[in-house]
């Protein structure tokens, strides 16, 4: 067990013939008990902060332990959301893909569709045309005829005749 103060004040030492000058022997254990005392306060306040600063490194310990745990869950939810993002574009642009394909077929079908109704039509023209111009020819060749010329003097005599009477 080491010595306290105390037990260096209390020290007595045993008298001898011809024995150390009393007055001097406890001059310096009095200097001794002064700086054994000065040691042992310096000891403990060494002691105290030593205590403090192991606490306060437990504190930030914890506190980058936990720091480095939030960074592992910022990092994974941040992939996370870039997995998610990734899946949701290539979602879009298959959609979009999608959307074309329908848009370019349905404009294709359309595209025959006038076109088949517009040769339907150039069809039905044509034909209309060709019923029309024999029918005019019908009708250049009824003129043209003779039985145009009768009719037209035989109905204008007998105007005159109505008119005569």
């Amino acid at each position: 067990m080491p010595l306290t103060p105390l037990d260096i004040h209390n020290k007595e030492f045993t008298r001898g013939f011809r024995g150390y000058d009393e007055d001097e022997v406890n001059e310096f254990l009095d200097q001794i008990i002064k700086d054994y005392e000065a040691v042992l306060r310096e000891k403990k306040e060494l002691f105290d902060r030593v205590t403090d600063l192991d606490e306060k490194l437990e504190h930030f310990q914890n506190i980058e332990e936990t720091l480095n745990k939030s960074i592992l869950v910022a990092q994974e939810s941040a992939e996370e959301v870039r997995r998610n993002a990734q899946k949701e574009a290539q979602l879009i642009v298959k959609e979009a893909e999608k959307n074309a394909d329908r848009i370019i077929n349905d404009a294709l079908a359309k595209s025959r569709k006038i076109m088949l109704e517009m040769e339907e039509l150039k069809k039905q023209a044509s034909v209309y045309k060709m019923r029309f111009k024999m029918l005019i020819e019908a009708q250049l060749e009824m003129l043209n005829t003779d039985d145009w010329d009768e009719v037209t003097e035989d109905s204008g005599d007998e105007r005159s005749e109505e008119y005569a009477e």
